[in-house]
């Protein structure tokens, strides 16, 4: 059968006006600061090795921080159910119980999450819960988790499931929805790991508090720029109680240089990603730990007042709306709650002479004079007019900046405007011609 382009419009429209929400109760309101096991360990997990995590997260001061949750990846089971249904946790790994494991880490101040998939086994083979939604998340709120990761591995054949992506992660959000409507216990944080397949950027609020929109990270530069350049096009899908996930903290993992690590996270922490920490912590260096624990650039990503992430106002390198996975946006802006937030982000592989006109971002008014805070050195650097420019960013390096309305410029500046296009007298006078 086919329809009209004004039938499809019209359908498409009908869709997004109709869609509902299972989670409509108020959880995840701000992104998820915790840690995650799979990129440090991927199977080699145990009950020790997650409560001497929780251990290390408090005493480095990554829970002071604001880390809250320690979450266990995929591998914690059996590879079989029980004959009555149920996942149960490995007998060896998690000898004493999840129960008992989860009980611990809470009595340290973190709450926890865990790991599913919705199709029959886990990307590392382990039951999925395709089927078993409502059995499966009911176990894990009895084992003491309240957040789920939900993976998009093993998938069921089209005769079985007779729906596409959408609906095999709906199922797993009705599930949370009747159980905390039964429990009368808040809903679990919903986290959909689905890598970007099927615009999930668009319909994920419908079901979660964040969606994975590209495929998993490595500890390169080529893959952040990457992960940056795509999530680039998708910012104004992140807002309060839902948001892009960027994947994975990568700090201290492969061979990113110190800038390029404080790029991670700077560029992860503005655009409001979930910050979850892939690192093993009884590695982790003074210089990681500085980055991990950067009050400033957190506050922005933990800000009350306004959910958004920063958005480029100027690609750099490339000319605007270029799509280029090594060279991604490098200007950005956005507004909070303390003032109007820029990052510059040099994507060459030197360093590099940055600037650009204040009225360049939209969050930035014309006339006007604006005070400067350095969010990585800790500073306030007087105030700016017209224009910033930083002379030598260093290769795959980032500036992070806290801008506010420090009155007006000064009188008697020449040009009488700093972007002289359409720049007129109220006689009619152009000026710059």
């Amino acid at each position: 059968m086919r329809l009209s382009a004004e039938k499809l419009r019209l359908l498409g429209l009908f869709t997004v006006w109709t869609a509902t929400t299972a989670l409509d109760a108020g959880v995840g309101r701000l992104p998820v600061l915790g840690y995650n096991t799979w990129n440090a360990f991927q199977c080699n997990i145990d009950e020790d090795l997650m409560l001497n995590t929780a251990r290390l997260m408090k005493s480095l001061g990554l829970q002071k921080a604001g880390y809250e949750y320690v979450n266990i990846d995929d591998c914690y089971s059996e590879k079989n159910r029980t004959s009555d249904g149920y996942i149960i946790e490995d007998q060896v790994r998690f000898k004493g119980g999840m129960k008992k494991l989860t009980t611990a880490i809470h009595k340290l101040g973190f709450k926890t999450g865990i790991y599913s998939d919705a199709g029959w086994f886990t990307c590392a083979g382990y039951p999925g819960s395709y089927g078993n939604e409502d059995r499966d998340i009911k176990t894990f709120q009895d084992w003491g988790f309240t957040y789920l990761k939900y993976d998009n591995c093993a998938i069921p054949y089209d005769i079985i499931t007779q729906e596409g992506i959408v609906g095999r992660y709906q199922r797993m959000a009705d599930a949370i929805a009747k159980l905390a409507k039964k429990s009368k216990k808040t809903p679990f944080l919903y986290s959909l790991c689905n890598w970007g397949w099927s615009q999930v950027w668009i319909w994920g609020k419908t079901q979660g508090q964040s969606w994975r929109t590209t495929g998993d990270i490595s500890p390169a530069w080529a893959s952040l720029a990457n992960i940056i350049n795509f999530n680039s096009f998708l910012t104004q899908a992140t807002d309060f109680y839902g948001r892009n996930d960027l994947d994975m903290l990568q700090l201290g993992n492969g061979n990113l240089t110190f800038d390029e690590a404080k790029s991670h996270f700077t560029a992860w922490a503005l655009m409001k990603s979930p910050l979850l920490i892939g690192t093993d912590l009884t590695k982790i260096t003074d210089e990681t730990l500085e980055i991990l624990t950067n009050r400033e650039i957190l506050a922005i990503n933990q800000d009350p007042v306004i959910g958004t992430s920063i958005s480029p106002f100027r690609w750099g390198f490339n000319p605007d709306w270029t799509y280029d996975p090594l060279r991604p946006a490098e200007y950005w802006s956005g507004p909070s709650g303390k003032g109007t937030v820029i990052m510059m982000l040099n994507v060459a592989d030197e360093p590099a002479f940055m600037t650009f006109n204040l009225t360049e971002s939209p969050w930035l008014r014309a006339g006007r004079r604006y005070s400067v805070r350095d969010l990585w050195a800790h500073t306030d650097n007087g105030t700016v007019i017209r224009n910033i420019t930083v002379e030598a960013v260093p290769a795959h390096g980032v500036v992070a900046l806290l801008l506010n309305d420090a009155g007006s410029e000064p009188k008697g500046l020449e040009p009488l405007c700093s972007v002289l296009y359409q720049c007129t007298d109220k006689n009619g006078t152009r000026v710059g011609l």
